[in-house]
């Protein structure tokens, strides 16, 4: 075993397969991808890496395979996938997964073409160890039994990166017991959604088959992992500034990737600092102000409740049409302007199974939290229109009616 400090867990112990896939090159550049990307230019400190990440991830794994029994070739898989599950993140992370998925069709845990076709190092690393590279991209997109302990609602890698998150934010709101969440993980025999009330627990369930629960016990456990989600959510994850600067960032890749012509495969395998000196340099409007800190200002903050129906589930192009008819309003460059309308709030980890009296029931059927966490979430969901400060009252008027914004009494929406 090769062990290696980390800063939340201690020692991470890697068994030999892991210390091979380590030296890869496609491991080896998540040192260079920050696992918070502009949460950073709100929290100083939050300068770690998706790589001490995926270390975190791989250790929660081989301690939850402990507890479920699953060992030989199955743990050896789920193992590897833990390791590698984030290798398919483009630069700054969630941040370019948008456009990526436009571009592609592929979400950054969609890698079988990293791990068959564009990574042979990865590949021949895995054969030479009996492992199938399609079987661990299987587990790492959350297929197959134990895939959902890698990418599900009770996975490993939101058990670390909140943690991990909050220790180094050093805000104290994503603190979860993660060795009681590993240690009441437990298999199930398959159809937990369609055959509660028959589901079996035991050692002799097949783990290509099963599903994850938390054991008798367990419900203030899965609380609490559900409560921290929301706590980050509303002060690191979705804080204004950073939503500023992912939109900021966002908008600046889309005007780099089509005025340089940069290959998407050759973009998104790009670490965080070439991205920067490639927006500085090319896209010099956005890519300067977000390599100084100098963001744009907040000309249209509003809830839910203040946009048109079918408003939260606009997508990119709605987004750019708003963009360019309030430029068009204002006599502004297009790149003045940003719409950010975040995805429909919810909380995937209230659908987490959780044994009570015996029978395994979702989370959100015994536990009255959830309805007042869900609640919250759509409270703090809100619709931003960001721009250059000196423009905010032109782009917050011609905004409001663009987007059709309402306040209480009818007049247009007015910034926070």
């Amino acid at each position: 075993m090769t062990p290696i400090k980390d800063s939340v867990h201690g020692h991470v112990r890697l068994d030999p397969v892991a210390a091979e896939l380590v030296d890869t090159p496609a491991v080896q550049r998540l040192r260079h991808i920050k696992q918070l990307s502009t949460v950073r230019l709100v929290y100083p400190s939050a300068n770690h890496t998706r790589f001490e990440h995926s270390l975190g991830v791989y250790h929660l794994a081989r301690r939850a395979l402990d507890g479920v029994g699953a060992d030989g070739d199955t743990a050896a898989h789920v193992r590897a996938a833990a390791l590698l599950h984030d290798v398919g993140h483009g630069p700054y992370g969630h941040q370019t997964e948008g456009i990526i998925r436009r571009r592609t069709g592929r979400d950054h845990d969609d890698v079988g073409w990293l791990l068959t076709d564009a990574d042979r190092e990865i590949h021949r690393v895995l054969e030479r160890n009996g492992l199938d590279p399609e079987r661990v991209a299987a587990l790492i997109a959350g297929e197959g039994g134990l895939g959902s302990l890698i990418s599900g609602v009770l996975d490993v890698d939101r058990m670390d990166y909140l943690v991990r998150d909050a220790h180094h934010t050093g805000v104290p709101y994503g603190t979860v017991d993660t060795e009681r969440l590993v240690n009441g993980l437990r298999l199930v025999d398959g159809g937990v959604t369609d055959r509660v009330a028959s589901a079996t627990i035991g050692a002799d369930v097949n783990p290509a088959n099963a599903d994850l629960v938390l054991a008798e016990g367990n419900v203030a456990t899965a609380e609490s992992l559900l409560v921290a989600r929301s706590l980050m959510n509303a002060v690191v994850y979705r804080h204004h500034v950073s939503r500023i600067a992912g939109a900021m960032l966002e908008r600046a890749c889309e005007r780099y990737l089509d005025g340089t012509g940069t290959d998407i495969r050759a973009f998104r395998r790009m670490a965080d600092h070439d991205l920067l000196v490639e927006l500085r340099e090319t896209v010099p409007g956005l890519g300067r102000r977000i390599e100084r800190r100098d963001l744009y200002k907040r000309a249209v903050d509003v809830g839910v409740d203040r946009v048109p129906a079918g408003t939260v589930d606009a997508g990119h192009d709605e987004e750019t049409a708003a963009e360019r008819g309030i430029a068009d309003r204002t006599g502004l460059d297009r790149d003045a302007v940003i719409v950010d309308i975040p995805p429909r709030p919810g909380l995937s980890e209230s659908a987490a199974t959780v044994v009570a009296d015996g029978v395994p029931r979702r989370l959100a059927d015994v536990s009255e939290l959830v309805a007042g966490l869900r609640a919250a979430e759509r409270r703090r969901w809100t619709l931003g229109v960001y721009c250059p400060a000196e423009h905010v009252e032109a782009v917050s008027g011609a905004a409001a009616d663009v987007l059709g914004l309402r306040t209480d009494d009818g007049r247009p929406a007015q910034t926070r």
